[in-house]
């Protein structure tokens, strides 16, 4: 029986599915299993010079920079262990992380393939397999141990709006996309296929965390109405057993505009909160990220989710090549005008569009055009604004914005500010922000609001 560490980084304040999930398939297999998540203790070095084979759980951008740094320390430990990157941005990073000397790399349906490996050094050969960037196969589903993992309590949680908090849990009914946003981290990976899981193990998985304290659970899927019938089956049967348990999913506008009618289930059966990456009502930049959706789609899903009482967590690329100050003035309008102020975190007016690779937005002459050479240590390609006063900006807002959630400023203080310093960026007379709506002060968010 041989040892696997699994190592999660940062997966936005959530308890790593990436952990538990590929933990259950491991010790079905007779591997002992010991799982860290540095992103709430230290990394355990006993357990690294006892391992058999390491793998570190990269799902995100800020999370692989992370494993990075701690995989030059395992390095410097252990020389001689297999190691193994999974999760969407190990095919993304593969070249650069085999110069690193990683072993394996694994995207998409991770955990047979960890299995597999698993199998090959427990045999004692010591060697992994051939790095790849393909989706591994996974023929059936396994319900996550969640055993050795941190409590949820140790994790972000959800704030109700009006003082409360709720503990929060994690699960996936669906993984990968079926749609094809050159921006997204996703696409180059799936390819525009997603897997569904069954209802069962959703199910058990959500009983498990609710016995461990969980109030509420996040899903993570992608797109939660990738497969809208699935999607039906998974709350309703989990309304059912948990009537009081809430939930949050994240769905695209075009997936809302189209399954509008679905709404008011997802209210029905426990559902406060809907996360949207809308990312801009500028046209042109809509086109250029492949969204397929309108700013009047945006301006219907919007209505349709006031009058369910549903709250909507827009998400944004604030700044792009395409985004101009003027343009940028008029984001924040739009934002100010639809009512939004309340519910957007701050940090989504500095956002600044990432460019990686293997992303579909190198296909685009125009971005083909500002980009540098790629930078591994950023782990995505550097470009620069043909104006120099919107990277300029971007600087300024991302400033404003971390030293006023450092310094307790609320949504409304930190947009006031942004709105000026967009003013006078773009050199115009703005006067106060168009806000005519009041103060919403029941608007639930997770207490981690980053998204990338």
């Amino acid at each position: 029986m041989g040892t696997v560490v699994l190592i999660s980084t940062y997966e936005m304040g959530r308890q790593p599915f990436g952990l538990a999930s590929p933990a259950a398939w491991l010790r079905y297999a007779g591997a002992r299993v010991n799982v860290q998540d540095l992103a709430v203790s230290h990394i355990d070095m006993d357990a690294i010079r006892d391992a058999d084979l390491i793998a570190f759980y990269v799902p995100m951008h800020t999370a692989t920079k992370l494993a990075l740094r701690t995989y030059s320390k395992v390095r410097i430990e252990r020389p001689d262990v297999p190691v193994c990157f999974y999760g969407l941005y190990a095919p993304l990073n593969a070249d650069y992380l085999t110069r690193l000397g990683v072993d394996t790399v694994l995207g998409g349906e991770f955990e047979k393939g960890l299995v597999d490996l698993y199998a090959t050094v427990g045999g004692g050969n010591g060697n992994g397999p051939e790095t790849t960037d393909t989706i591994v196969g996974l023929p059936k589903f396994k319900v996550p141990d969640r055993s050795a993992l941190p409590g949820l309590a140790n994790y972000a949680h959800l704030d109700r709006g009006d003082g409360r908090e709720q503990v929060v849990g994690y699960t996936e009914a669906t993984r990968g996309c079926r749609h094809s946003c050159r921006h997204c981290p996703v696409v180059p990976v799936y390819g525009g296929r997603f897997v569904v899981v069954p209802p069962d193990v959703v199910l058990e998985d959500v009983r498990q965390q609710v016995a461990a304290g969980a109030q509420h659970v996040t899903f993570g899927d992608p797109d939660f109405f990738n497969g809208p019938a699935h999607a039906q089956r998974v709350v309703r049967r989990i309304h059912e057993e948990f009537p009081h348990l809430t939930y949050d999913v994240t769905v695209k506008v075009e997936h809302l505009r189209k399954h509008a009618a679905l709404i008011p289930t997802l209210r029905e059966t426990g559902c406060v909160l809907v996360t949207s990456a809308v990312e801009s009502f500028d046209e042109l930049i809509l086109e250029k990220f492949d969204k397929q959706h309108t700013r009047e789609d945006f301006e219907f899903v919007l209505q349709e989710m006031n009058n369910a009482a549903l709250a909507l967590n827009a998400t944004f690329v604030a700044f792009t090549p395409w985004t101009t100050t003027g343009g940028y003035v008029d984001f924040l309008r739009t934002v100010s005008e639809f009512g939004l102020v309340d519910s957007v975190a701050p940090i989504q007016y500095a956002i600044r569009l990432l460019v990686t690779a293997r992303s579909g937005l190198l296909d685009l002459p125009d971005v083909r055009s500002i980009i540098g050479t790629f930078d591994d240590a950023a782990l995505s390609y550097p470009w620069r604004h043909p104006d120099p006063a919107v990277d300029e900006l971007q600087r300024v807002i991302l400033a404003l914005v971390n030293t006023g959630q450092a310094a307790g400023q609320s949504r409304r203080e930190l947009f006031r500010a942004v709105w000026e310093s967009a003013c006078a960026a773009a050199g115009v007379d703005g006067g106060p922000p168009p806000d005519d709506v009041a103060p919403i002060a029941t608007i639930p968010f997770l207490t981690e609001p980053w998204f990338c």
